[in-house]
């Protein structure tokens, strides 16, 4: 075999094993993540679990206890639906005379940076929301995280309308969050100058999550305030 011949089966016996240590690398680090994923996976769900738990008192004044249901477009249950069913976990609040106060339910939608995840309470006797707990947010520092710290914007979900229409199937006013300082109505959310952009993202959280949820729970609202 001549020397350049040599040469050329060396080099590609060299690439040739390249290859089959990147695979093995590529491999072994795909298996590491599905295995770090499964592992962490149960810690991550109690952790939110137990925010969620937290955050249910937070934004239902007046509660104490509380029950879980999941509702469909049919029905409301104690009980989860089918796996990849569209059933929708919410949180109803009770204060110590079993008294209905309120019904949490998750909400999101895009901030700045990435997405905002919050729980809001909305209380049935005013067809209003009583406040929100923001769950997770990756916005800048000193603006975006305004709509945790900033007194004035906490106060929109003092009584924030989310009354249905009259045929039940919507709201009768979106919810939609308006330039700062000019707010006039009881649905709208008066933003943070600097943070409009994650200010927005809350209300169209609100709106979004209210306009499904409601029309599905009113039908079987009596079931959960006489559930204690």
């Amino acid at each position: 075999m001549s020397t350049q011949g040599a040469e050329a089966t060396q080099q590609a016996g060299s690439a040739g094993k390249m290859i089959r240590t990147l695979m093995g690398i590529a491999m072994l680090s795909g298996f590491l993540v599905v295995m770090v994923y499964q592992i962490t996976k149960p810690m991550i769900e109690e952790n939110q679990r137990i925010a969620i738990e937290k955050a249910v008192f937070q934004v239902i004044p007046g509660a104490v206890t509380r029950l879980d249901y999941y509702l469909t477009e049919d029905e409301i249950s104690q009980q989860p639906g089918d796996k990849g069913s569209n059933s929708l976990p919410i949180y109803a609040g009770y204060d110590a005379e079993g008294r209905l106060k309120g019904i949490a339910a998750k909400a999101g939608a895009q901030g700045y940076a990435d997405m905002i995840h919050l729980l809001y309470g909305y209380d049935p006797g005013c067809q209003c929301i009583r406040g929100i707990k923001v769950l997770k947010l990756a916005e800048t520092p000193g603006l975006g995280d305004k709509i945790i710290t900033d007194a004035n914007f906490v106060a929109n979900f003092d009584a924030l309308e989310a009354k249905l229409s009259a045929n039940g199937q919507s709201l009768d006013h979106p919810i939609e969050t308006v330039k700062h300082g000019t707010k006039q109505h009881a649905w709208e959310i008066d933003a943070i100058s600097g943070a409009t952009i994650s200010s927005k993202a809350v209300g169209k959280a609100l709106n979004q999550s209210a306009e499904a949820l409601l029309p599905k729970l009113m039908p079987h609202l009596q079931k959960v305030q006489e559930a204690l």
